[in-house]
């Protein structure tokens, strides 16, 4: 086995950036993951991990206190979000004017600034709704897996066999980055897509909020005032696959009779 991780690891070290990026996503998550575990690196360890990525992020970040009306709005919209899969959900403003937010494996979800000031309660927690569901289905642990799979941290990891030494300050940074970048494969998104309808529909609220949501951040990427290499900006780009994913929401609702509400 450590013999054919070697050899993975080296094609990798010798495959081009633009190749990775062609190969299959998934594929690479599961491989990064059957190779942790051949480690004996635990979900456990992992998450202690992303937890330490988080608090770099925020410490890189200018987070507002709980008593800023930005966070009170915050803390007043996730009343009772306590936790989604059995993992404790932990929310922060991010003082920035992008409209933009992010979620991690350890269920902390971070919001800008620049999102809350476009978007009403509602719209809000439909993009929370989205971003919780990546984290209940797992599909951002399994990219922080690939993450560190890819990272020369994993190098060290198959020389030594130490996963604690490999990680440090500067590697938990680089692995922060990395869940905010992270990009989820269509099916992913769709996913996530459903759970937040659900999650609006079962808490009392419109789901058509969460698309409307969705159409602010589309046009908020094709005018350029959206980042598409960060948080939920990846998923907002010009694909035509966003539009298709809206109009499935807008579906959804109609079958279910909901109407679409004034802003």
């Amino acid at each position: 086995m450590k013999k054919i991780l070697f050899t993975l690891i080296a094609l990798l070290s010798l495959t081009s950036c633009s190749v990775l990026q062609k190969l299959d996503s998934n594929r690479l998550m599961q491989g990064g993951a059957k190779a942790l575990q051949a480690f004996g690196v635990t979900n456990d360890q992992l998450m202690g991990y992303v937890k330490l990525s988080v608090l770099q992020l925020d410490a890189g970040a200018i987070v507002l206190p709980p008593s800023n009306n930005y966070s009170r709005r915050l803390a007043r919209i996730t009343k009772g979000l306590t936790s989604v899969g059995g993992i404790p959900l932990n929310f922060k403003v991010y003082k920035t004017n992008e409209p933009n937010a992010f979620a991690c494996a350890d269920g902390s979800v971070r919001i800008y600034t620049g999102l809350m000031d476009i978007m009403n309660d509602y719209e809000l927690l439909g993009v929370i709704g989205h971003e919780i569901g990546h984290v209940a289905m797992e599909h951002t642990l399994n990219a922080y897996k690939h993450a560190l799979y890819a990272s020369a941290a994993f190098d060290v990891i198959a020389s030594t066999g130490d996963f604690a030494a490999a990680l440090t300050d500067s590697v938990l940074g680089d692995l922060g980055q990395s869940m905010i970048s992270a990009s989820f494969s269509r099916k992913q998104e769709i996913q996530a897509d459903n759970y937040g309808y659900d999650f609006l529909k079962g808490a009392g609220i419109n789901p058509w909020y969460m698309a409307m949501a969705f159409e602010q951040l589309q046009a908020a990427s094709q005018k350029g005032s959206l980042t598409t290499t960060s948080g939920i900006g990846t998923m907002f780009s010009s694909h035509p696959d966003t539009a298709a994913r809206i109009e499935g929401i807008a579906k959804r609702c109609r079958e279910d009779g909901f109407t679409r509400p004034e802003k």
